[in-house]
């Protein structure tokens, strides 16, 4: 058996809006057309693919490897005359006909309607039965039901014995709605496929946002945690979270001993298991003697940015019997919302005590533990 697919893709796609014909527009970084030829190229059992398109968009797909292009019809069923008329004499003995504007196929539901091919299977299409009430209607009015069972929603690759497909096109009545009731009113029948709800067909400018969630998969949902403290030392003032706080003692540390900041941080590089601020920025290093601690933070957000990361809020708390953090929470919230540029009500900052107990209790230091959470689409 040697498989070809035809790809249709000579509409117009007046209802999808935008400036282009829906196949050429883009959709989750790639144009529509591309994610379904990529679907096609997916199957190994697909030899050859001709893509059908308008008159206009010869030019469209240039440069493209393995496929052919043809020009298409005035009428859906003509292009896929059109695309036959092209698979003749190169052997092929079955054809997939798909919709263009089908790009969230997935090569195993190709893979399926090609198994399903064969001596006792002429043709096979994918489908999934109606299953929400089906109403008549005029003027915005119910008019009557529609009684469901039985019914299927179509889908594509719709895949035939080419031959067969080929002779029921020629004398196909006009304005069939696919090639299965081309197939049918030619007496051949057709083997129903279990369809997928991800196979959507764009048809309005709706659709595209359904797609590009489909097409990216599923969000990637990291949290990251992170501890830090540093103990009280000689000074006037303390700085946490990028803001100078007046107190009779500093904190201690290779850089400006920012214990919000460094925990904020180590919380991001954890979120993509990249160590902690020591791993980028070693103790050891004498250039960061000193560095003033947004530097790390600005570096965690940054790595997560070229890794495709948004950071969707971080929440900060600081553990201390002094000084008093309510006064200046404001400030630190708004000064780690400019440092790793998100949402002011996006980021957390609070404070508690360990009621005299441990080392904060008496005094001695600061800790702060902080929770980040990252989501790549």
């Amino acid at each position: 058996m040697s498989i070809a697919a035809i790809i249709v893709a000579a509409g117009r796609g007046i209802r999808a809006g935008g400036e282009r014909p829906k196949q050429w527009q883009r959709v989750a970084g790639k144009r529509v057309i591309d994610w379904t030829l990529a679907a096609f190229r997916g199957v190994p059992a697909v030899e050859r693919i001709v893509v059908v398109v308008h008159p206009d968009d010869m030019g469209e797909l240039s440069g493209e490897p393995g496929i052919t292009v043809t020009e298409g019809a005035d009428t859906r069923a003509g292009s896929v005359c059109n695309g036959l008329a092209a698979l003749e004499g190169v052997g092929a003995t079955h054809v997939l006909i798909h919709d263009a504007a089908r790009c969230c196929v997935s090569p195993d539901q190709i893979a399926e309607v090609i198994a399903a091919l064969g001596p006792d299977c002429p043709a096979a299409a994918p489908a999934l039965p109606v299953s929400d009430a089906l109403w008549q209607g005029e003027d915005g009015l119910v008019t009557g039901t529609q009684e469901r069972t039985g019914l299927f929603r179509a889908q594509t690759p719709q895949g035939f014995d080419r031959d067969m497909i080929a002779a029921a096109h020629a004398t196909a009545p006009e304005g069939a709605a696919d090639d299965v009731e081309v197939a049918r009113a030619a007496g051949i029948p057709v083997r129903i496929l279990p369809g997928r709800e991800s196979n959507l067909k764009i048809t309005t400018p709706e659709d595209f946002a359904r797609a590009e969630t489909i097409l990216r998969g599923p969000m990637d949902i990291r949290t990251g945690t992170g501890f830090d403290v540093h103990r009280f030392g000689p000074g006037d003032h303390v700085m946490l979270c990028g803001v100078a706080v007046p107190h009779d003692r500093g904190l201690q540390g290779h850089s400006d001993a920012d214990v919000g900041l460094h925990t904020l941080a180590d919380a991001i590089y954890g979120a993509m298991a990249e160590g902690d601020i020591g791993r980028h920025f070693p103790p050891s290093d004498p250039q960061w003697k000193g560095a003033e601690s947004h530097v790390f933070l600005s570096h965690a957000a940054g790595l997560a940015a070229e890794r495709g990361f948004r950071i969707t809020n971080v929440d900060l708390t600081l553990i201390c019997e002094t000084p008093k953090i309510g006064p200046h929470a404001a400030a630190m919230q708004a000064r780690v919302s400019e440092i790793i540029g998100l949402e002011v009500d996006r980021v957390s900052v609070k404070a508690t005590t360990t009621e005299k107990l441990g080392f904060t209790g008496r005094g001695e230091g600061i800790a702060a533990q902080a929770v980040a959470t990252l989501v790549r689409p």
